[in-house]
This record gives structure tokens, sequence and C-alpha cells, in this order.
């Protein structure tokens, strides 16, 4: 049973994974038998196309669906067109065909990606009627259909199997994303005081910027999403730039505090700069469960009075002289330390006001039909 247990919070914690698994077997499955039961001539390519449009999200499988359409329209009558309009009667013949075929097309693919289904297609089109024995126009059209029985099923598939919206996956991420800066933010600020772990700091660093690539990727699907009045929810711009400014407030606190600072300043700043990092990580883990959960933003006012009670700390450290007489790369430090800060406490304001649109949001849309 403890096994059992296991395996299933295993499966609950992906389901996102899961329904995008449920919703490509749907969709392989329809497309064999629409194609077989319309008498296509290859089912294999209905099938093939309902996996490729089949995506993570509503807004990925409308790209891939319209991407997909158009290079198979496009390669199906360039291939079509130079078969019919270039007749040849032997192999080399049927090789400059090829060679005419797949050049342009594949020139154009490399110019823009979207239409990489245009080289295939075209080339369908031209060897196929070799081997079936048919003309080239019905070729094009046969894959045509195929095509668009596939497309058409994974589209259907990817609307009314477990719809996944970006919606949702944005949040997520998003929250994935406040969790890991927070948890640098605590190794960066630690690093002044007692030294820091730059192996789990670099891991850190480096699973922010592979997540804020996600972030961005999901943020274009869920702008698709919302163009084509799928989904609600608020515009993800301020989001994306708010979490941007905040991950390059990071590595600009990571910079000033590549050493540690000196005994007698750290004596005098180490309660402050950990009620500041207590209050700073508090808020941006309460974010994340405010984004993922849809609940309201957190409180912000232990974030100022802890950079309130940082700034009087240092102001009496200035005025007591304890820089002066320091290295200058030391004072550079220090004063780049508070800068930074003082631009992160900006962008906490930004993420404040975010996270309470993308919650009023949330509580406005009956049974988070936005997800």
């Amino acid at each position: 049973m403890a096994l059992a247990k296991q395996l299933f919070d295993r499966i609950g914690s992906r389901r996102t994974q899961l329904g995008l698994a449920i919703r490509v077997t749907v969709a392989a499955t329809a497309a064999y038998v629409i194609a077989t039961a319309l008498h296509l001539l290859l089912p294999l390519w209905a099938v093939l196309t309902a996996l490729i449009v089949t995506q993570m999200s509503v807004g990925r499988s409308l790209k891939a669906t319209r991407d997909y359409m158009l290079g198979t329209i496009g390669g199906a009558i360039y291939g079509g067109a130079i078969a019919i309009l270039i007749p040849y009667s032997s192999e080399a013949g049927l090789l400059g065909l090829l060679i005419l075929s797949v050049a342009p097309l594949a020139f154009i693919a490399a110019i823009n990606p979207s239409l990489s289904a245009a080289t295939v297609t075209a080339v369908i089109v031209l060897l196929v009627p070799t081997m079936h024995h048919s003309d080239p126009m019905t070729s094009a059209i046969d894959r045509v259909s195929e095509v668009s029985v596939g497309a058409i099923t994974g589209l259907l598939v990817s609307f009314l199997v477990l719809p996944s919206r970006a919606v949702r996956q944005i949040r997520a991420n998003a929250a994935k994303l406040l969790e890991l800066i927070s948890e640098a933010f605590t190794e960066l600020l630690a690093g002044l005081t007692r030294g820091r772990d730059n192996d789990a700091l670099h891991r850190i660093q480096d699973g922010i910027g592979t997540a804020m690539v996600g972030l961005n990727a999901i943020g274009v699907e869920a702008e698709r999403e919302r163009a084509a009045r799928l989904s609600g929810g608020p515009d993800t711009g301020p989001l994306l730039r708010t979490i941007l400014r905040l991950r390059h407030d990071v590595v600009m606190i990571g910079r000033a505090t590549v050493v540690p600072l000196p005994v007698e300043v750290q004596v005098r700043l180490a309660a402050p700069l950990a009620e500041v990092s207590a209050a700073i990580v508090r808020f941006l883990r309460s974010a994340a469960e405010a984004m993922r959960e849809g609940a309201g933003a957190p409180p912000i006012h232990p974030v100022h009075l802890a950079l309130e009670h940082y700034s009087k700390a240092v102001a009496a450290v200035r005025q007591d002289g304890l820089i002066r007489g320091q290295p200058a790369d030391t004072a550079e430090r220090f004063f780049a330390l508070g800068f930074s800060l003082e631009q992160m406490h900006q962008n906490l304001c930004d993420l404040d006001r975010v996270v309470g649109e993308w919650s009023e949001a949330m509580a406005n849309k009956p049974g988070r039909a936005a997800e």
C-alpha cells in the first residue's frame, strides 16, 4: 500500500505530463480510426500529424497546427507543380526533380523553421506516385487530406480531452522561478557573513536560467491563447518582466557578495541582513504559493520594515567610519549591495501588484475556467 501510495503521489505530481500522454494517445487512435473510415491512402500520415500537433498546451497546439498545415499545403502545391509541369522518363530525371523540390524548400525552412513540413510534403508528393502508380495531383490531394485529418483531430483533442491551458502552466512555472530566486537570495546573503557554497549557488543560478527560458516560451503560448479568446487572465508581460528583473537583481547581488564583509561590518549588519533575508524569502515563497494556488497576494509590509532597518544600520556603519580605510573594491561591493537591495525592493513591490492582479483574476473565474 505504501508503494502504491508513493507511485500515485509521483503520478499526481506530473498531472500535466500525464494529461499530455492521454491526449496524444487519444489523438493518435482517433486519427487512425477516422483516416481508415475515410479510406485515405496512408493513414500513417494522419496519425503522425495528430502526434505532432498535440502539444503540452492549447496555445502550443494552435501554433503547431498552423505551422504544419501551412508547410503541408505549401509543399503539396510546390511538389505537385514540379511533378506535373516537368515530366521525366528516367531515374536520373526523377533525381533531378527531387533536387529541385528539396533545395528551395530546405532553404526556406532554414530561414523559417515553422515551414519545415513543406520539404517532407514535397518529397512525398513527388515520390509516392512512383510507388503507387498514381498521378501527382492525386498524391498532393491525398497528402493534404491525411494531414488535415490528423491536424484537426489533434487540435480537437487538445481542446476537449483534459485541456491544458498555458495560463495554468505559466502560473506553475512562475511559482517555481520565484522559489529558485528565493533559494539563490538566501545563499547569497549568507555568503556575506559565513561564506557560501558556490557549487550549490551555480546549480541554483543554472536552474533559474533554464526556468526563465521555459517561462518565456509558455508566455508566448498564453498570449496566443488570449488572442484567440481561448483563455482569460491578465497580460503575461508584466509578470515576465518583473520576474526577469528579480533575476537580474540576484545576479547583481551575487557580484556584490563575492567575498564576506569585513568582520567589524559583519557584526553591525548581521542582524539586519538576517531580517532582510527572512522577510524577502518569506515574501517570495508566499508569492509563489499565491501564483500556484490562486490565493491572495502576500503582505509586503515586513519587507519594507526589514529594508528600513537595514538602511538605518548601513547609515550607522557609514557614520561611524567603518568603511573608511577599507580597500576600494570592498567599499564598492558594500555600496553596490545597498543599491541592488533597493532595486530589488522596487521589483518586489511590482511583484506584489502583479501577483495581486493574477490572484484577483483567478478569484473572478468561476470554477477556475482560465486553467
